[in-house]
């Protein structure tokens, strides 16, 4: 046995693990112990109240962030816990005056580093918790859960060159995610591009010699087109500026009281994919129960986009067929036409110009809306018939490439979550090269 796990075991006797209840193995001059023999275990005092957004002090509440308040009541090194809610199994460390809710724990020690309780608490904290919860409406944890948590206990020289070095590690692994985070933001750019040149005709597709949608279904188009001053940019002389009142046919409804089934596929707005923009899942509702919003009826082809929370973009095409499939009211249907091809609008309502009209055109606080008579005052550039065909088709290409990137960035983030976890693994089993126990100090054998 180490002279450091002798003097360990015997300054801590009755704290120390029995070999039995040892998760895995660690170095010889290591020792396991419950965390609550080792730190001191406090709770906040405040409410939620005691918050003021303009306080000096971090305020530590059952959220992922901190909020403010004039006052402290601790100082220090510290390791903070929500001991209920949706964030039980969140670890916070904290180093300076601040005040913490009557429902967080607060961890402080003498003996033991506080940052390396930290990392050790970010890799099996949340594991730890999963079978331990309490309470039916809210849940929450019990002083037990900190106390009995298993805890290896490395020497103090030992506990500062992990810390040091797992620091190190995150770094470079927070540098991969940055680099990641500013690819994703080129991608979203590129994107915009995209969809920007694409409805200024600059996609190189447009053939000048085709003839204006005003010629050829210039029958179903309800009204003149939009006036030159008033067009908000330039577009080839074959294409037309439009509002998509000239040429939507209205929406349909559909009472699912009526529909000759006893369940139906209701689109809300949690059916919405808004990353993808597609329709994931419809919510299979028994006829009887259906909400009030349901009373849009769709079609394949159609093309649906949100009204509320417009910033949100849920917008999608229709893909099913099925004749009990019905949509939220939130929704305005832009219905098949001969004017404007289903997949050319669709690529279109999802332009950032569309976004920024509908949001300044939306009304309401809380649920900002568009009404539907200010949605089809939008502007849309219509080229000829088999143009819209060509463009989308182009578009469908560039951004699938720019999906592919996505893809891999998402699994390189992964990724990088599953590194954190390897570090801190490999540095509470000894295993991060960072023992020094050759050395002749205390902590040698």
């Amino acid at each position: 046995m180490s002279k450091a796990r002798k003097i360990i075991e015997e300054k801590w006797e009755d704290a120390w693990l029995p070999e039995e209840e040892r998760p895995y193995e660690v170095p010889e001059n290591w020792a396991w112990f419950r965390l609550g023999s080792l730190v001191n275990i406090k709770a906040g005092k405040k409410d939620a109240s005691h918050g003021n957004k303009e306080g000096a002090y971090p305020f530590f509440t059952c959220a992922a962030a901190p909020i403010r308040s004039d006052t402290y009541s601790f100082e220090g090194e510290a390791v903070l816990l929500p001991g209920n809610g949706a964030n039980v199994g969140l670890v916070l460390y904290y180093n300076g005056k601040f005040e913490a809710y009557q429902r967080t724990y607060v961890l402080t020690s003498e003996k033991v580093s506080m940052k390396y309780v930290y990392y050790h608490l970010l890799l099996e904290w949340n594991r730890h918790n999963k079978d331990k919860q309490f309470g039916s409406t809210t849940n929450y944890i019990k002083l037990a859960n900190i106390q009995d948590y298993k805890f290896p206990l490395a020497p103090p020289g030992e506990q500062k060159r992990i810390v040091k070095k797992v620091e190190r590690l995150f770094v470079k692994v927070e540098e991969a995610a940055r680099i990641i985070e500013e690819v994703r933001e080129s991608v979203e750019l590129r994107r915009a591009s995209i969809l920007d040149r694409a409805f200024r005709g600059e996609l190189n597709t447009n053939l000048s010699e085709e003839k204006s949608v005003l010629e050829t279904v210039g029958q179903w188009i309800k009204a003149e087109p939009v006036s030159e001053n008033t067009q908000p940019y330039h577009i080839p002389k074959n294409w037309a500026w439009l509002r998509l009142k000239d040429f939507l046919p209205p929406m349909v409804s559909r009472d699912p009281a009526k529909l000759h089934c006893k369940e139906f596929l209701y689109i809300d707005i949690d059916s919405i994919d808004n990353r993808k923009f597609t329709i994931k899942e419809p919510k299979l509702i028994d006829v009887s129960e259906a909400p009030n919003r349901a009373r849009r009826a769709v079609h394949q082809g159609d093309v649906i986009i949100s009204l509320v929370r417009p910033y949100l973009m849920n917008v999608a095409q229709v893909l099913s067929d099925d004749p009990a499939l019905v949509a939220s009211t939130a929704f305005y249907v832009c219905r098949k036409n001969k004017v404007v091809q289903a997949d050319y609008l669709y690529y279109y309502l999802l332009t950032p110009s569309v976004t920024n009209e509908l949001n300044i055109r939306a009304k309401g606080h809380n649920a900002p809306s568009v009404r539907n008579k200010e949605f089809l005052e939008l502007k849309i550039p219509v080229p000829p018939v088999e143009e819209q065909e060509r463009i989308a088709k182009k578009i469908a290409k560039l951004l699938d490439a720019l999906s592919q990137e996505v893809h891999i960035i998402s699994e390189v983030e992964e990724k990088l979550d599953t590194v954190k976890q390897g570090i801190l693994n490999k540095a509470f089993r000894g295993e991060l090269g960072t023992d020094e126990t050759e050395r002749g100090s205390e902590e040698k054998r």
